[in-house]
């Protein structure tokens, strides 16, 4: 007699042995995925070819690379949809390559060098250890933890690829944000963890009445400041180093976007704390982020959830554990609704 599997539903579709092989296989690669992304673009392969399709011979004779194995990488390129195969031995860039140039609207380059790089790959390698402890295992791969590492001057050129990353995660977000929140009545806007300032910037532009303040690392602050000056907004913009965990420049407008995912509860508790300590009496609190969606269904935010715990120690939440961190610190949350690139936007009040 054979017993039906128990972890198969009654109506459900049969067993399918040989498609769960080819899709673990799959997942199996991603490894390999992320590093022949990751050659691509450091032998600048996608910039080689923007201007037209290029042989394998012609890319290395120019990047000076070995040309059997260019060949080989621009194939397995091709094979990922990122390359387009031309004929006769010539490659073009695909609307995905493009997407991996620096410069470009909605580039991802920068994010693919920190996630393919030493200070989040290294993690990655001890993963297993990072589930076994719950926490971060970056400071054993790089002597500090994430954001101390990005802080050190030796460490200036990976530091200035992270903030580019965000920066350019903060383009999927920023208009989205700016079209649908509600900031009406706003004076002063304080991007808390605000990198080079992208999004308080953005809104800044709509509402030329609004000045508006980056908390940052010394780091980050020095970006910020200088691309306020190349937008024109430096008589309204003012850059402050300093460390959210401590205190948090006042205003009636607190920005937290894709801050909170980097932190563990408790520290979270203490950024929004000092965000509520410094709003004005109405003070609102924008926060967006990945929220974990239904168990079982793909969800990027819960694949996302595990780089946070290996390299960052952070954590991505859902609205039900979010909701607790704002009721612990003084917050309500009112309207949610997406902005782009997977994220959602929480607007708080201050209560």
């Amino acid at each position: 007699m054979t017993e039906t599997p128990t972890h198969r539903a009654a109506d459900g579709p049969a067993p399918d042995p040989a498609a769960d092989v080819a899709q673990l296989l799959n997942m199996l690669t991603g490894g390999a995925v992320v590093q022949i992304l990751h050659a691509t673009v450091r032998l600048d392969i996608v910039d080689h070819l923007a201007a037209e399709p290029l042989t394998a011979k012609e890319v290395a004779g120019r990047e000076g690379s070995h040309e059997g194995a260019t060949y080989r990488l621009m194939r397995a390129a091709a094979s990922l949809g990122v390359l387009s195969y031309e004929g006769e031995g010539r490659f073009g860039l695909t609307g995905r390559g493009q997407l991996l140039r620096a410069g470009v609207p909605g580039s991802l380059r920068s994010l693919l060098l920190i996630q393919a790089g030493p200070s989040h790959w290294g993690p990655w390698g001890l993963f297993p250890e990072a589930v076994r402890e719950g926490a971060s295992q970056a400071k054993k791969v790089l002597g500090a933890d994430i954001f101390d590492y990005y802080g050190q001057p030796e460490n200036a050129e990976s530091a200035r690829v992270f903030a580019d990353a965000m920066s350019d995660m903060s383009a999927l977000v920023t208009h989205g944000v700016a079209a649908e929140a509600d900031v009406k009545g706003a004076t002063t806007a304080v991007d808390v963890g605000g990198a080079d300032g992208h999004l308080v910037m953005t809104l800044m532009e709509a509402d030329p009445a609004l000045r508006g303040k980056v908390l940052d690392l010394p780091h980050a602050v020095d970006g910020a400041v200088k691309e306020a000056e190349r937008r024109g907004l430096s008589e309204r913009f003012t850059g402050v180093a300093g460390d959210f965990f401590t205190e948090v420049p006042a205003g009636d407008l607190h920005l937290l976007k894709t801050v909170l995912h980097d932190w563990d509860d408790e520290r979270c508790t203490r950024i929004l704390a000092n965000c509520r300590a410094a709003s004005r009496e109405g003070g609102r609190a924008l926060v967006v982020e990945t929220l974990v969606g239904e168990l079982g269904e793909p969800d990027f935010a819960a694949i996302s959830d595990m780089a946070m715990l290996c390299v960052t120690g952070g954590v991505e939440r859902d609205l039900d554990e979010f909701d607790a961190l704002f009721a612990a610190t003084g917050w309500r949350r009112g309207r949610t609704y997406p902005v782009g690139g997977g994220y959602s936007c929480m607007e708080l009040e201050a209560v």
